[in-house]
């Protein structure tokens, strides 16, 4: 009996996982993200003479290509708000958890919000997953892919192919949102804040005076060659941040002509700070960078908690949006 799509897909998380169970047993270890380059696209014409770069250094700018893209989503409407999920390709489940509560673009009413997935290409399983995300696609219509590494130093390409696709696909947008996929997102409350439009508006949780980690134990581990200074400009966490669309074009704009850094985050601060642009402070602990435990009202008054993933974001968001009792 052949299965419906829907139902088909449903079937696809545990298809996957056993698939990239056994392929990974049956093949040899790959070294660990950042160790290496990932395979870079041909050069543009006229970078014969680019310096070397560091492994830790994304390759950029190269023409990537889009894999799975959607030219045509805002050619008859203007998004207040396009979210940007960054999550890797074998994420099946956190994008089905995401759809279904934060994500979901009519879960606030009067709120025009599009959403996309941001992914790179898995760096063992990319062919056994090519067929899962075209047919995921298929379904839902909402996967950006191009064609770098997807991993952990390579996220600042993946912010940077979001920026590209307002830039050149949805000018017409009003605000660009980036989050992670293990947040708890509030846009209705983030609604309230962005309201009316503004210009040159950034705003997340807000670092200042922080530096590169130059000890190689860390994730966070950024060499001096590939970031020199002893501090970062003013920067918003990666988990979730918020850009005035003039702003996100601008940056994709000015970093064709900076040296890119494996911290995402921190690389779009410089960019800020190339563009003259500050960030703004939020209301106090609207973005939380460290998780919290679920309390209603808490979470009614706040934008982002970190660290939330799609079993507990399942569980609590229809708790979130069916409670009737109002808060102090």
């Amino acid at each position: 009996m052949k299965l419906p799509p829907s139902c088909r897909l449903l079937l696809l998380p545990a298809a996957a996982a056993l698939a990239l169970l056994a392929l990974h047993a049956r093949r040899p270890a790959v070294p660990a993200a950042g160790t290496a380059p990932p395979p870079a696209p041909t050069r543009r014409p006229g970078n014969a003479a680019e310096p070397t770069r560091h492994p830790l250094q994304p390759p950029y700018p190269y023409p990537y290509r889009f894999l799975l893209n959607h030219p045509d989503k805002c050619r008859e409407r203007a998004p207040f708000l396009v979210l940007l999920v960054v999550t890797s390709p074998s994420d099946l489940a956190a994008r089905h958890a995401v759809r279904r509560t934060w994500g979901d673009e009519a879960a606030v009413p009067g709120l025009s919000v599009l959403r996309l997935f941001l992914l790179g290409v898995h760096p063992v399983f990319d062919a056994e997953l090519r067929p899962v995300l075209q047919e995921e696609d298929a379904l839902h219509g909402d996967l950006l892919q191009q064609d770098f590494a997807d991993t952990y130093n390579n996220l600042t390409l993946k912010t940077l192919m979001g920026f590209e696709w307002v830039s050149r696909f949805c000018p017409n947008a009003s605000y660009v949102m980036k989050a992670d996929h293990d947040v708890f997102l509030n846009l209705e409350y983030l609604a309230g804040l962005l309201r009316p439009p503004k210009n040159d508006f950034v705003t997340g949780y807000v670092y200042r005076r922080t530096g590169p980690l130059r000890d190689r134990a860390y994730k966070w581990f950024v060499p001096r060659e590939v970031y020199p200074n002893d501090t970062y400009p003013p920067y918003c966490g990666g988990p979730a941040y918020v850009l005035s669309a003039d702003v996100a074009r601008r940056v994709f704009g000015v970093a064709q002509t900076l040296p890119l850094i494996n911290m995402e985050d921190a690389f779009v601060g410089i960019c800020l700070h190339a563009l003259g642009v500050a960030v703004t402070e939020p209301p106090p602990g609207a973005f939380s960078m460290y998780r919290l435990e679920y309390e209603r009202c808490r979470f009614s008054r706040l934008v982002m908690v970190h660290h939330y993933g799609p079993r507990e974001l399942l569980r609590l968001w229809p708790r979130f949006r069916n409670a009737s009792a109002p808060c102090p």
